[in-house]
């Protein structure tokens, strides 16, 4: 009977399929009993005494894996003895514990398994003289933390390993997708346009006093890859010669340079307060600098500073150890080293700041490479000084214009009056990956020398921004710093000095919810405070409260309990108090309706108060600006000066045009009842035609964006023409920017066009089929984009109809005919479209466009030879062909 077991079991064991795990197990073993044969000191073993080679079955946990392997060992009829001792093939063991095995360049295996990461030295391994390489059971426990225990049974071995039931925690790939732009058809960006227009007009007064009319114009376009931005100020809207062109900027940003022309800030910290026109480039070696989709103006310091700055994060463990690294408080780990002997960790290269999860980052500890131990946890927490740049990397500034000075009578010039000229050099070098230095030569009434310095060690918690601009005989030095210093987790330290002042802040975080605030300003004295923060259930609390050094109290205490919300707020000046209710049940947001009652209170010449009830609707829908599209407050105020109604109103509900206006019949300043009222109209230019603004034109100032109409193309030509509908729906699953969903980038989509805000490049813009309309496809699946600052690339997509034509495809004789290659032909394109038939002979010809078609099946006419598709052809049609 144990004969036939034996051969059963013999039989089962080696005429399983051959897996690709057993291939690589046997790829390994190969591999291991040539290193071997090579290495002396390989061990093989002696034949323990009583010890014999039987087969068994080897379990994991509760699972059966391997219904039989052969073992050396020994049991009794109701034990195993001295099952430390056992022997296991190397190819078992292998198998029933998923382990990868790979050779390194130093002679060492990495096993890998999804709860275990370690290295073993080929010389640990034992040859057995029949059953070759193997593992003991106490090697199994000592190698890879896996306990064995003997089944008599079900006469098996049962391996626990730490990890089962867990899944392996792969590395993260964070290797970037090229994007793929050569052979594509490219859309031009504009080279000159008028993007968007806007007009701000502000009027006021009250009951008695004769009403004011302000405004304000804007307008954005893009000329010569760049944007230009104009803003008129009209202090009088009824007298031009109070009017005044307050900004005018051509501004091109790129990767390596920008240039910039027109109104400006100064790089360094000017005397004057005038405005300053003129030119400036700054030329980038070495780093990119981040561009915010939120767009703006020009800002010397921030074009000056890196994107992000690579770090690097060194450490000790033991030998073996496996070592994670980890972003932000995420577990999914991003690289992973497994310590040599040298018992050195390092990671370089690390990303710090840009649109990632910032500077924090933890490394993870596993003992023994066990994945299933409690690892050991180290913060590394980066910061990036604003003017920092990466080591090796420079910048150079060059920048020279007039000062502009504005009259303040009302016959002032349109343009303003050019008088003293400045200008200025500096160049920034990154000396390491802590230390940035600059140095450069202003002419600012007289010429005076710059210096920088940006720092931050690894062995001190301790960040150090400062400028310094000399002076002249008159006038004392300009230094300008910042300083941050972290002496542990819960306090930091700042101090800033300028010319001003100089100024001193510690907060000291005592507990979670408790923070000590210290203050010291030269002109102002001291002052000290507590800052608080808790919530229990419902109930939200924030405080601050602080005294400085003239017994001068301030205090902002702001609670929240379901719908109900209150706060306070107060200094040597006065109070205001306000405590809302929200009807519709909202306990964050501020939309539906709220009832308010206020009460303010002013300690001036005179002591005055005011208390008001008010009800409140905010609407749930929203802008294209985030605005509310209503925005109602009627209410009743009752003050010492004053008494009437308050009313408020602002609505977004009209494209373009934002209308925002107040009448206050009680007041805290005024005995007169006043109004104001704000209009604010604008008109995007794109896409063909006018369309209402989304009040951003300030934002494309530095960005530019993408207007995409896909529409259906009926008749076929390419163009919109007049009636064809524009498509908007399923944005999401049509469109892929630079291989990211479109929604990604926050795309605003509207009835008649798709809009994207993105920073100037190239991009490539994909159609996915997924988001097709039912019968309907793009002759042009994939665009190289341009996108400049300042304007919209349009983007026209037409959609053509599509049809689909399926049938069987049969011989002479009607069989049907399986694995033919069926071919349809443009007869004026000559373009292919192939199908091959299943077994029963069936084709499928999908995404069709209008035309006249040839029909062949493996290279010869078939019959019928020809079908027409056109704008009465149904787009699902049965074809069936025969086979010549």
């Amino acid at each position: 009977m144990k004969k036939v077991y034996w051969l059963l079991s013999f039989l089962t064991f080696y005429l399983l399929p051959f897996t690709h795990t057993q291939a690589l197990a046997a790829d390994t073993k190969e591999t291991l009993i040539h290193q071997a044969n090579q290495q002396s000191s390989a061990p093989q073993i002696a034949v323990t005494e009583g010890f014999s080679v039987f087969p068994v079955g080897i379990n994991v946990g509760k699972r059966n894996v391997l219904p039989s392997t052969f073992v050396r060992g020994k049991e009794n009829g109701t034990e195993a003895i001295n099952l430390k001792d056992w022997l296991i093939t190397y190819d078992a063991v292998i198998q029933v514990l998923k382990l990868s095995i790979k050779s390194l360049p130093d002679g060492q295996l990495e096993v890998r398994s999804p709860g275990l990461v370690t290295q073993i030295d080929p010389k640990q391994l034992i040859n057995d003289p029949e059953l070759g390489v193997v593992f003991s059971v106490q090697q199994l426990q000592t190698l890879f933390g896996v306990t064995a225990e003997f089944d008599i049974n079900d006469y098996a071995i049962t391996l626990n390993p730490p990890w089962l039931g867990k899944t392996a925690s792969s590395v993260q790939n964070n290797t970037t997708i090229p994007i793929q732009l050569e052979g594509l058809p490219t859309v031009k960006a504009p080279q000159q346009t008028l993007t968007a227009i806007e007009q701000r007009v502000n009027t006021s007064g009250s009951v008695t006093s004769t009403p004011t009319f302000a405004g304000e114009t804007t307008a954005v376009g893009t000329i010569l890859n760049g944007s230009l931005f104009l803003r008129a100020n009209q202090k009088d809207l009824t007298d031009s010669r109070t009017w005044n062109l307050a900004e005018a900027q051509y501004l091109r940003e790129t990767d390596k340079a920008d240039y910039v022309m027109g109104s400006q800030p100064t790089f360094w910290r000017s005397q004057s307060s005038e405005q300053y026109w003129g030119f400036t480039t700054i030329q980038r070696q070495g780093f990119k600098t981040l561009v915010p989709l939120e767009g703006g103006s020009f800002s010397p310091n921030q074009r000056l500073q890196a994107s992000q700055i690579g770090r690097t994060i060194v450490g000790e463990a033991a030998p073996g150890t496996l070592v994670r690294l980890t972003q932000g408080l995420g577990d999914r780990p991003i690289a992973e080293v497994l310590i040599d002997s040298s018992g050195v960790y390092r990671f370089e290269n690390l990303a710090v700041g840009g649109q990632n999860l910032g500077g924090n980052y933890r490394v993870l500890l596993y003992p023994e490479g066990r994945l299933t131990a409690q690892p050991e946890i180290r913060t590394a927490t980066f910061s990036n000084i604003p003017g920092q740049i990466p080591q090796g990397s420079s910048a150079t500034i060059v920048s020279g214009g007039w000062r502009r000075q504005l009259s303040r009578t009302n016959n002032q010039s349109f343009l303003g009056d050019f008088t003293k000229f400045q200008g200025g050099i500096a160049r920034r070098w990154g000396v390491s990956e802590n230390l940035t230095v600059g140095a450069g030569v202003i002419y600012d009434q007289n010429i005076k020398g710059l210096g920088e310095i940006f720092f931050r060690p690894n062995s001190f918690p301790i960040e150090i921004a400062a400028s310094i601009l000399s002076g002249d005989k008159d006038s004392k030095w300009d230094l300008n710093a910042d300083v941050r210093l972290f002496p542990t987790k819960n306090i930091t330290a700042r101090f800033n000095t300028d010319k001003f002042s100089s100024r001193f802040n510690l907060d000291w975080r005592i507990s979670p919810n408790l923070t000590m605030l210290g203050n010291y300003d030269s002109r102002n004295g001291w002052e000290t405070g507590l800052q608080t923060s808790f919530s229990l259930g419902k109930l939200l609390t924030l405080g601050r409260f602080s005294v400085d050094a003239e017994n001068r109290w301030r205090w902002n205490v702001y609670q929240r309990f379901g719908s109900l919300s209150f706060s306070h707020q107060g200094n040597e000046i006065g109070t205001t108090s306000q405590l809302d209710y929200n009807l519709s049940g909202s306990s964050v947001s501020q939309s539906g309706y709220s009832l308010r009652l206020g009460y303010e209170t002013r300690n001036l010449s005179r002591f005055d108060n005011l208390a008001t009830l008010a009800w409140r609707y905010c609407s749930s829908e929203r802008a294209a600006d985030g605005r509310n599209l209503w925005d109602v407050e009627l209410g009743y105020g009752m003050g010492s000066r004053s008494s009437g109604a308050i009313v408020m109103l602002e609505t977004a509900v009209i494209p373009g045009l934002l209308v925002r206006g107040r009448y206050e019949g009680g007041s805290l300043s005024s005995e007169q009842a006043s109004y104001s009222l704000e209009i604010l109209s604008g008109l995007n230019f794109g896409g063909g035609g006018l369309f209402p603004g989304d009040r951003k034109s300030d934002r494309l100032r530095s960005v530019g964006g993408l207007l995409i109409q896909p529409f259906f193309d009926k008749n076929n030509n390419s163009k919109r023409d007049r009636g064809e509908q524009v498509y908007t729906e399923n944005s999401d699953l049509l469109f892929i920017l630079n291989n990211s969903p479109i929604k990604s980038f926050r795309p605003q989509v509207q009835k008649q066009r798709i809009l994207v805000p993105l920073v100037p490049g190239a991009y490539r813009l994909d159609v996915d089929p997924a988001g097709f309309p039912i019968d309907w496809e793009t002759a042009v699946d994939s665009y190289a984009v341009e996108v400049v600052a300042g304007s919209y690339t349009s983007v026209f997509i037409p959609l053509r109809p599509s049809y689909t034509l399926s049938g069987v495809v049969t011989d002479s004789i009607g069989k049907p005919v399986g694995g033919a290659r069926v071919e349809a032909i443009a007869t004026k394109s000559e373009q292919h479209h192939f199908s091959v038939t299943n077994d029963a002979g069936v084709y499928y010809l999908e995404r069709l466009p209008q035309s006249t078609y040839q029909l062949k099946v493996n290279d010869r006419v078939a019959q019928p030879d020809t079908v027409t598709l056109n704008e009465s052809s149904q787009h699902f049609q049965e074809f069936n062909l025969q086979q010549p």
